[in-house]
């Protein structure tokens, strides 16, 4: 196989070929590695390789699985691969070598997947760009002066620029979504409990964390949830199962779906004319499908919503950076000025306003299941803005500064006094406004690439379905990507090798 036509491969395509014998395993390690090392340079996507773990686990002639030999990269961050340092995007991690496999990375390999290397993150995965200081900034195979979204920037990156076909990624506030827009992919937050988590944790955020993939195509997505969804005797619940599997579901076509839509945001009053052009341009097409389409109030209050979720992510921080000072012993320059000051925060508000922000998360539960009532799908841009310029959200050198100081001085309370969670919604959440309802609310999310800017750039589109509907979700989406093929777009560099 010649790398041009790797390029054009999903990884169930791959997994097929290597099935049939037509390529080797080790051929496709050679050529991923091959196709990093021509763009990784330029978009810094992928930050540690396995190396010689990865030369053993192709040659090995009893690898099995449905993705038996495909090559696969899965993020620095809440995916350990037993051996290896997980940074999570920050120096005092760097040296923290994984113990055991993640029980997601466990069932990437159990399905037989040719792990080679880890993904680029922004430090615990705090931001909705990637460029952390540790690992330095990652880049958009579409414009490399933008960003390829975060947290899982890094796999979105590697999958548009053609490294891999599909990545591992997870998902607390958009992580998933948000690089599937950014860089014209397919992106699924699954419902709360699907996914393994664990064992080095349990649920993130109170379960507001979910594991996932990154890939070009709805099928792979499926496929590979298939892969890693599934009962875990160490779970503290039992997660609902699907009987049917999603790679069989989705060959199924919708019926007739009732939809609201909607690009108001409270926190970003004007959205970017291309972010309501691209959730216009899919109401269009999905009223052409025969779905019945109408423009709708948003079914919350998401300035509300972006307050409690930062109340609720700040006090998962704090608990972060506390841990690895435990653990570690490390010293406060060995994380970032906004970490240190996001956990001042977190520790500063207390009890009482974290209890209120998870009460609060019922009441969206409550309103988002009464939308559902009415429409099977709630439709906004997945981003607010296309793809931010690289550094653009980086915080100047004085104010990382006074964070220090605030950190060093405890003065969280005072720090909340002067109107910073206001800024921080707005520097952070104003250009994804729409992804952390299904986090705080569980329900499954899906991001698909219909639009792409006048500049050249992706701006996806986002779907929030009722709880369990990722199958549902799948469906439609397979049922886009047919009437508005997407997969046969390149970023330039994944169109010159």
């Amino acid at each position: 196989m010649e790398l041009d036509e790797y390029l054009t491969q999903d990884a169930t395509g791959l997994a097929g070929l290597v099935a049939s014998s037509d390529v080797t395993p080790t051929e496709l390690l050679s050529l991923a590695r091959q196709r990093c090392g021509e763009v990784n340079p330029t978009l810094n996507a992928v930050v540690a390789d396995l190396g010689q773990v990865a030369d053993e686990r192709a040659a090995d002639a009893s690898l099995r699985g449905p993705f038996a030999g495909v090559p696969f990269l899965v993020k620095d961050l809440g995916q350990e691969y037993a051996g290896f340092p997980t940074s999570n995007g920050c120096r005092a991690l760097a040296d923290d070598v994984a113990e055991r496999h993640a029980l997601v990375t466990e069932r990437f390999l159990d399905a037989g997947l040719v792990i080679f290397g880890k993904t680029n993150t922004p430090e615990f995965g705090a931001k909705g760009v990637t460029e952390s200081e540790y690992w330095g900034p990652a880049r958009n195979p579409w414009n490399t002066g933008h960003t390829p979204g975060g947290s899982s920037g890094g796999s979105g990156a590697a999958v548009a620029a053609g490294i891999v076909p599909a990545a591992g990624a997870n998902d607390g506030g958009g992580s998933i979504r948000i690089p599937a827009a950014c860089n014209g992919l397919v992106g699924l937050k699954t419902s709360r409990g699907l996914g393994p988590y664990g064992p080095q944790t349990g649920e993130v955020m109170f379960g507001m964390v979910t594991q996932g993939v990154l890939s070009r195509t709805v099928r792979d997505t499926a496929a590979l949830l298939d892969t890693i969804i599934g009962p875990d005797p160490r779970a503290g619940y039992a997660g609902a199962r699907h009987e049917v599997s999603f790679a069989d579901q989705f060959g199924e076509r919708p019926g007739t779906l009732r939809i609201g839509y909607s690009a108001s945001s409270a926190i970003n009053a004007n959205p970017d004319p291309e972010a309501i052009a691209a959730v216009e341009g899919a109401a269009k097409l999905l009223t052409e499908l025969g779905h019945q389409v109408e423009e709708v109030s948003p079914p919350y209050d998401d300035e509300a919503l972006a307050r409690d979720f930062l109340t609720i992510w700040f006090a998962q921080l704090y608990g972060q950076v506390a841990d690895v000072k435990m653990r570690l012993g490390s010293p406060d320059s060995h994380f970032e000025a906004d970490t240190l000051a996001s956990a001042e925060l977190g520790r500063a508000t207390g009890m009482l306003p974290l209890l209120r922000a998870l009460q609060g998360v019922n009441d969206y539960i409550h309103s988002l299941a009464g939308f559902h009532q009415t429409y099977d799908y709630f439709l906004t841009p997945t981003l607010a803005k296309p793809p931010l310029p690289v550094l653009s959200t980086r915080t100047p050198d004085r104010l990382q500064k006074a964070a220090r100081v605030v950190r060093k001085l405890r003065a969280g309370k005072l720090l909340a006094a002067s109107g910073v969670m206001d800024e921080i919604i707005s520097d952070n959440l104003g250009w994804v406004p729409y992804t952390q309802l299904a986090n705080l609310t569980g329900r499954p999310a899906i991001s698909v690439p219909l639009h792409w800017t006048d500049a050249g750039l992706p701006l996806g589109v986002q779907f929030v379905g009722r709880l369990g509907a990722d199958g549902d979700l799948l469906r439609l989406a397979a049922q886009l990507e047919e009437a508005q093929p997407w997969v046969q777009r390149y970023p330039a560099p994944a169109t010159s090798p």
